[in-house]
């Protein structure tokens, strides 16, 4: 049993406007649960209201935090310092809320990202036997999981989601399907390419590692990460770091492939690193996105029972694909 739709108490949820965010809002809404969302804008709470995030948190039964500049931009030094500080104030406000609630909620789970692992081409990373990684993205990671676990809440158990790519209507696939669709679904290679000095320093910059666009790629489906957060507050004895990723790890030449017969597109461009790194400046986001080997394995879900809803790849793309055109419908 996955624990879907055991509580019905109050929800705050932080960071209510992205992709998970607003499918989390309507999941619980539709089952019945009250959801105070906080978000810069369009939420019921802004994160400048701190009296009002702490009455919502005040007798809640989960708080979720999601909030954080998005990292699909360029690393600019503006870019950098943003991605550190909304991350940072808005865990430190749900935090601070908790800290002062008379009756504290009994489980904040807080977004983190698998990134947060080395590059890894030889072994699945798991929560006890993985090895974090160096670089920017990885200082993002850390500090954010800093901003969770810092202080006693001695009332509040509290779950850091290290998530990988979140496939559904929407995120990532949605310009992926855009690029196969347009006859650019071929595999994304990694290969040589300058790094300034100004990179290197910053910890931006994506060294080349991984051959033939076999770089991992770790998935979760979103209809999972409502799942999961679901299972998580049935399960109390879960705490600290969860890997929040499917069993089915595969590599990018496989989930390109996977895209294109998905989409019936029988060709895709590949894409060596050159025409990824000029085409990442055109529409300001970072290669490290794809080039990155992310191998990571949901070690403490699968050993508390979790049954994962789409643990096949193909499968969970065709879901995505269908979710979407039954929208557009």
């Amino acid at each position: 049993m996955n624990g879907a739709d055991t509580r019905r108490g109050r929800v705050v949820l932080g960071g209510s406007t992205g992709f998970i965010g607003q499918d989390l809002a309507r999941r619980w809404r539709a089952a019945g649960r009250e959801v105070i969302t906080i978000s810069r804008h369009g939420a019921d709470l802004t994160w400048g209201d701190q009296a009002g995030i702490d009455a919502a948190v005040d007798g809640a039964d989960l708080v979720v935090g999601l909030a954080g500049k998005s990292v699909n931009c360029r690393y600019t030094p503006a870019n950098r310092a943003e991605i550190f500080r909304s991350r940072e104030e808005t865990t430190a406000a749900l935090r601070t809320a908790i800290g002062r609630a008379a009756t504290p909620p009994p489980l904040w789970v807080n977004s983190s990202t698998a990134t947060i692992y080395r590059h890894a081409e030889d072994r699945a990373q798991t929560e006890s036997t993985g090895e974090l990684g160096t670089g920017f993205s990885v200082e993002v990671a850390r500090a954010w999981e800093r901003a969770l676990f810092t202080g006693e809440l001695p009332g509040t158990r509290r779950v850091a989601l290290r998530t990988a790519i979140v496939l559904g209507d929407g995120g990532v696939l949605a310009t992926l399907r855009t690029l196969t669709r347009r006859g650019l679904g071929g595999t994304q290679h990694d290969g040589h390419w300058p790094i300034g000095r100004a990179r290197r320093a910053a910890g931006t910059a994506h060294e080349f590692r991984t051959r033939g666009g076999r770089q991992r790629f770790s998935w979760v489906h979103l209809d999972d990460v409502a799942g999961i957060i679901a299972f998580l507050e049935a399960h109390p004895e879960l705490e600290g770091p969860v890997n929040v990723v499917s069993p089915g790890a595969g590599d990018n030449r496989t989930l390109m492939a996977t895209i294109r017969r998905a989409l019936d597109v029988p060709f895709g461009l590949p894409q060596p690193r050159w025409m990824l790194e000029l085409g990442a400046i055109g529409i300001r986001t970072e290669t490290e996105l794809i080039l990155k080997s992310r191998w990571v394995a949901p070690e403490k879900l699968l050993a508390a029972g979790y049954a994962f809803a789409h643990p096949d790849l193909d499968e969970a793309v065709r879901a995505s694909f269908t979710t979407a055109a039954r929208a557009r419908a």
